[in-house]
């Protein structure tokens, strides 16, 4: 066999060119794809402050420290078609005041805090409170109950809730 015999195909008809044509288009396209997820559905899981959140976890424990001294517990109901939300508030007020005339109720999506809300609670009558939600909540939420203003409580309650829900949510200081 001469090299004259040889007949050489052109470089777009033979295999390995195509074949690392297409691991490179194939690399480029998924990784656009996961690109545009990531912006797409981002969880936001993780505080822009996380930091000083961390630093202020002894503050937060003993908000819930001095709401167990008090003896402090609260029952949620919420009605899912009306949208109202009430709390029962029990606890020892006596040389403190009373009850605060209202709460903060915070209300905590596990993986997106744009769905995050804070309510604030009117208080009616011997620790009854009442605000209105205006779209019904579904999924588990966390739930933190304090004094108004929130950053300046001196106790807090907490608990985890399961939307819509026919039964009462109790919250306590969480130790």
């Amino acid at each position: 066999m001469s090299p004259e015999d040889v007949t050489l195909t052109p470089w777009y008809k033979q295999f390995w060119p195509w074949f690392m044509i297409g691991l490179l288009a194939s690399s480029i396209m998924f990784s656009l794809t996961y690109l545009a997820f990531s912006i797409r559905y981002f969880d936001g899981s993780v505080g822009q402050d996380y930091y000083k959140d961390g630093l202020a976890i002894n503050a937060q424990l003993e908000k819930q420290r001095h709401a167990k001294a008090l003896g402090l517990s609260a029952e949620l109901r919420m009605d899912s078609v009306s949208g109202d939300i009430t709390v029962r508030l029990d606890g020892n007020f006596n040389g403190t005041g009373g009850y605060p005339e209202n709460l903060d109720l915070a209300l905590r999506f596990p993986t997106d805090n744009d769905l995050d809300q804070e309510l604030t609670l009117q208080h009616i009558r011997n620790g009854h409170y009442v605000t209105h939600l205006e779209k019904p909540l579904h999924y588990r939420w966390y739930v933190q109950l304090q004094p108004v203003p929130g950053k300046d409580a001196a106790w807090r309650l907490n608990g985890v809730a399961q939307f819509p829900s026919t039964e009462a949510i109790h919250l306590t200081p969480g130790l």
